[in-house]
């Protein structure tokens, strides 16, 4: 994989990259939010995934998430930080992280987070898009429509939703959603697809769309409107 570093502590950085190197990974270092910004930016670069520190000083790493994910930039990302709160984690994945590591951690670690993002998921494009209800889904473009709202998904709500929006009103199980946004053989834990169900509530009712997913006791979850 081609992967793009963003870390400002020279010495973290210079580890983190030498492990990648050794795995047989190109990557791209970067110890200020203003390099990591233009090697962000710049398609001609073909990144397959980047690590962002959060906490970057002049152009934090929030930012140059949010500059990708606007130029439809859709590579995984996973955040790296010290901060652990529950709050810093949901606006992270909220603004586009694909996953998100909380300092310190162990380079294995980081390096299994990898494997997983990079296996490749079920094929979701498509030409048409998928709609249900009030929704909109270009899949292509990762972008969900309501109304006159839009808003662009990440990779695994993507996959998630796309799931519900070919089967809508249809029950599916936490671990035939895992199938669907997951690779069989990833190393994940079932709780997170209830965290990815609590980010596309969340993006539903942002968008105010009258399309809920709803829990079903004992079974899963199912996309419908409620009537």
């Amino acid at each position: 994989m081609k992967i793009l570093l963003i870390e400002d502590n020279v010495l973290l950085c210079d580890t983190i990259k030498n492990q990648l190197t050794k795995e047989a990974h190109v990557v791209d270092a970067c110890y200020s939010g203003e390099d990591g910004l233009i090697f962000a930016l710049k398609k001609d670069n073909s990144y397959d995934l980047a690590i962002i520190d959060r906490m970057l000083p002049v152009i934090d790493g929030l930012t140059i998430l949010k500059a990708m994910r606007e130029k439809q930039i859709q590579i995984p990302v996973i955040i790296i930080t010290g901060m652990s709160g529950l709050d810093d984690k949901i606006e992270g994945l909220d603004n586009g992280a694909d996953d998100y590591l909380v300092k310190p951690f162990h380079i294995r670690e980081l390096s299994a987070r990898i494997r997983a993002l990079n296996r490749r998921p079920p094929q979701t494009r498509d030409d048409a898009p998928l709609t249900f209800g009030d929704l909109t889904l270009d899949v292509g473009r990762h972008e969900l429509k309501c109304k006159d709202k839009n808003l662009i998904l990440t990779p695994k709500e993507l996959h998630l939703l796309c799931a519900f929006l070919k089967n809508p009103e249809t029950i599916f199980s936490r671990e035939q959603l895992m199938q669907q946004a997951w690779d069989s053989s990833a190393e994940i834990e079932i709780g997170n697809v209830d965290n990815y169900i609590y980010f596309l509530r969340k993006r539903l009712k942002a968008l105010d769309s009258n399309v809920i997913i709803r829990s079903v006791y004992g079974s899963g979850y199912l996309l419908e409107v409620p009537q």
